[in-house]
């Protein structure tokens, strides 16, 4: 007679792995931190690394855990044009702000909304096709 067989075994189904969300720090970025602590400096030729380290500390930032991060910060920083590299290469030696940042930040504060002017509908060019278009003269030697 027809015996049952037995049931295979289930695919076993892999639960998808949850992503951990770890929440941001409601902190300031490290740039922002860093923007502040340069501008704050009063030296003639810009804020070292470890004066620009010692006031992030000072600051409550973790700069022995997150040192990589505070000298990737600076390159990049240099790169965009926010801070100027007085001295050293890389992430040493010593940076000031750019002259063109301190510009921008003065400049939004004067500007004014502007009275908006009604827009002119501009018709474009009817073109016509070549077969249409006049011929032109031959040339005279």
């Amino acid at each position: 007679m027809a015996e049952a067989a037995p049931a295979p075994p289930a695919a076993k189904v892999k639960a998808a792995k949850k992503k951990v969300v770890k929440p941001k720090t409601a902190g300031p970025s490290v740039s922002e931190l860093i923007v502040k602590a340069v501008s704050a400096s009063k030296e003639r030729s810009g804020a070292s690394v470890s004066a620009l380290k010692k006031a992030l500390a000072a600051g409550g930032y973790d700069v022995e855990k997150n040192n990589s991060r505070v000298n990737t910060t600076i390159k990049k920083l240099v790169v965009s044009g926010t801070l100027v590299q007085t001295k050293g290469t890389g992430a040493t030696g010593s940076f000031k702000m750019s002259k063109k940042v301190a510009v921008k930040k003065a400049a939004p504060k004067a500007k004014k909304p502007a009275a908006k002017k009604p827009a002119v509908a501009k018709k474009p060019k009817s073109r016509q096709p070549r077969s249409q278009q006049p011929l032109k003269s031959p040339r005279r030697r």
